[in-house]
């Protein structure tokens, strides 16, 4: 199962835009929309690596999402409340990838013992071999697209989108 191809982003503006915005817009705020535009563009491409690596494996970021989450509880029963929390989804949407990852022998779903309105989630062994190659899967491929930067530019680069991140959330 291959991800859905998302649509691809120009490099920048069609030229006539460009010419319009280098007319109306300073030097800097040329330089932002250029920024913006890579800052896109390689987001949508770590985001096709990532669903890429995950389709080989797990077959979608939601399937990954519950069986790390139930790989990190260590064989601790999750409650699929839980689960709905962690991944901002409603119930039903937790209820229908929780029934499919069962059908595949990947996870199973308990009454909990003290609570008999909880159902807790675990991996099979199943389950655990595919999230454990998941991961390194995924660790292998975003490794490779940042094995040009040092991990000095790494911890810059990090700090420098935590900025944007900021300024993003100030007030209008």
């Amino acid at each position: 199962m291959s991800p859905a191809k998302s649509p691809q982003l120009p490099p920048e503006p069609p030229p006539t835009v460009m010419a319009a915005l280098r007319d109306r817009l300073s030097g800097r705020q040329q330089q932002i929309i250029g920024t913006v535009f890579v800052v896109r563009k390689t987001s949508q491409q770590l985001d096709n690596a990532v669903s890429e690596a995950m389709a080989t494996t797990t077959a979608s970021p939601a399937r990954f999402q519950v069986l790390s989450l139930l790989w990190a509880a260590k064989k601790r029963g999750v409650p699929h409340k839980e689960i709905v929390a962690a991944l901002g989804v409603t119930r039903a949407t937790v209820s229908g990838l929780m029934a499919g990852l069962e059908r595949d022998g990947l996870v199973t779903s308990m009454v909990a013992s003290d609570d008999r309105r909880s159902v807790l989630a675990g991996l099979t062994r199943k389950g655990e071999t595919m999230i454990e190659k998941a991961i390194e899967s995924t660790a292998v491929r975003l490794s490779k697209a940042f094995d040009a930067l040092s991990p000095d530019e790494l911890a810059t680069l990090t700090t420098l989108l935590g900025r944007v991140q900021q300024g993003l959330l100030l007030p209008k």
